[in-house]
């Protein structure tokens, strides 16, 4: 097989884990990326504000990089990209309401005006190097959705995007099943296919359902309402605008993310908001509480975003009451379940009526992700060759895996990949023998990959028992100890409260040091560091059962 007739498939984000989706579609010397998402970290990464994919890859193959597609705006698909863009500038090609959100990222971090924006719409057909691109509509929980159509010379490769059927769509955007089974007629040599909800049986509820459910729940309501959602989910926006409309409350924003998403979207066009419906926050105050509705941030309980502050009586303008409404239009993602019941916790506590869970339980909250019958549908449609289940932890990815051979796809032309597996074509015939540069980077700060193992092991090592810091003066040339040591404690031990610790810590260290003095040997004061901090941290061991992290400093005057 030689670079020209070189077909690749390769996965740089977003299979086993949900987030950060990055994929690569390399065909001779054109390589095109599919979305660049990112996800939040958990509590095991202190510090990190937000993990993007490795893109090693990516920069050792710059000159063939043709440019990056989007499927939809979710920040697992788009968080990831002024990040990856300060590293690896390239055209970008995406929806209306993608690009608007896109946008607004490469604005705050200064890099719009350099970067080549390109819009595209599920009719568009267009050439990244000389591979042919093509698109085709699908649903999800934000408008303006595509999957994409590669057609290489090897056969056609399609990429679903997130996607559910929906056949009452409430934004009136249909898939278009037509165009799907018109590319499966014509042969796919592989598919691409998300698999969230791989677990979950048969079809996933229209969104329309949930538009009903919230007008009913508003009508019930008494005091003021605060409802919390996916910024993003533009189709539940409109709804809550929708009912809030019908019942004669007005809406006021809460939360960064909701606020910019309603702009955007309304300025586009994707989110019809009556003039005489929205105030702002500062102006709430002004109505009664039975003719308000508050939109807000936190539907996952992260403990800094607006419903987070409202709940423990941190906000600066809204505070819950007896008798309020509080509706959570969102069920938790998997991780997030103690975080959201310790707000809910503090909403009753508050004597709020709070509606939350599951959102089948609810009626509040339906998934965009295909279910099982509509991921059989997909693959029915396609009917591909070769499979690959993506955008899902491996239990999915598995599950996929078996609705496909369900439908007839043969076992042996189905990869279950890991981030950075390659799977080559070689004359229509598939394997995954090699794999690329992979893995995660953190994003802290203005840091990107500036943080890693040894920087998250040290902060470990602080947060679970504290630093303990020694400082030790010489005279310069006179071999001999003319202050100290002073220590500081931070995190350990509250010093004034332990000075028979302190005082056996600063014996300890003299005694070490005075002893290697007494040598008269020059030796590097790297020795003398490493001496102290193994003596203390064998004593505070033996005395305490912790291992404060120990910073032996030695200063020469």
């Amino acid at each position: 097989m030689t670079a020209n007739d070189r077909l690749s498939i390769i996965p740089l984000g977003g299979v086993n884990e949900i987030g950060k989706n990055m994929y690569v579609i390399q065909c001779g010397d054109d390589l095109v990326v599919v979305d660049c998402g990112s996800k939040f970290p958990d509590e095991s990464l202190l510090g990190i504000d937000v993990i993007i994919p490795d893109i090693t890859y990516l920069i050792e193959n710059e000159s063939s990089v043709r440019g990056l597609v989007v499927t939809h705006g979710h920040e697992d698909h788009i968080g990831g990209i002024p990040y990856i863009i300060k590293q690896l500038n390239m055209p970008i090609y995406a929806t209306r309401l993608t690009l608007g959100l896109i946008k607004a990222k490469l604005k705050e971090h200064g890099l719009l005006s350099s970067t080549k924006l390109h819009q595209i719409d599920a009719q568009s057909e267009i050439a990244l190097g000389q591979l042919p691109v093509s698109f085709f509509s699908t649903n999800h929980s934000i408008p303006d959705c595509l999957g994409v159509v590669f057609h290489t010379p090897q056969g056609t490769i399609v990429h679903t995007g997130d996607f559910k059927f929906d056949l009452t769509p409430v934004n009136n955007q249909y898939a278009d099943i037509h165009k799907m089974a018109e590319i499966g007629k014509n042969g796919v040599l592989a598919l691409l296919s998300e698999s969230t909800n791989a677990e979950r049986p048969g079809f996933t509820p229209s969104e329309r359902l949930v538009g009903a459910n919230i007008h009913d729940a508003f009508t019930r309501a008494e005091g003021m309402i605060y409802i919390t959602t996916f910024a993003s989910n533009v189709h539940r926006l409109q709804q809550i605008i929708d009912a809030a409309a019908k019942t004669n409350r007005k809406v006021t924003l809460a939360g960064r993310s909701m606020v910019n998403v309603v702009d955007i979207a309304s300025r586009l066009g994707y989110l019809t908001v009556p003039q005489s419906i929205l105030v702002e926050a500062d102006e709430a105050n002004k109505y009664k509480r039975d003719e308000m509705v508050v939109l807000c941030t936190g539907s996952q309980g992260e403990p800094m975003a607006a419903l987070g502050r409202i709940a423990s009586g941190n906000h600066r303008q809204f505070g819950v009451s007896p008798g309020d409404t509080v509706i959570f239009a969102s069920s938790p993602i998997p991780g997030n379940e103690r975080n959201v019941a310790r707000i809910v916790d503090n909403l009753f506590e508050k004597k709020a009526r709070v509606i939350y869970g599951a959102g089948s339980n609810t009626g509040m909250h339906v998934s965009g992700h295909a279910s099982q019958e509509e991921l059989k549908l997909m693959l029915t449609l396609m009917k591909p060759q070769y499979f690959i289940p993506i955008h899902g932890e491996y239990r999915m990815l598995h599950l996929h895996q078996l609705l496909a051979e369900s439908v007839g796809v043969e076992a042996s032309n189905i990869f279950i990949l890991n981030n950075g597996d390659v799977v080559d074509f070689a004359g229509s015939e598939a394997f995954q023998e090699r794999n690329v540069p992979n893995g995660d980077t953190y994003v802290d700060g203005l840091g990107i990959g500036d943080v890693g193992n040894i920087v998250l092991r040290d902060r470990k090592v602080l947060s679970a028992d504290g630093i303990l810091i020694i400082v030790i003066t010489f005279g310069k040339g006179e071999n001999k100890i003319i202050s100290g040591p002073d220590i500081i404690s931070r995190g350990f031990v509250f010093a004034k409260e332990s000075e028979g610790l302190m005082d056996e810590v600063s014996r300890i260290t003299l005694q070490v040091m005075e002893q290697r003095l007494e040598t008269k040997l020059h030796r590097p004061w790297g020795l003398y560091k490493r001496e102290v901090k193994e003596a203390v941290g064998n004593f505070l061991y033996a005395k305490t059962k912790r291992r404060p992290m120990i910073l032996p400093i030695i200063i020469q005057v």
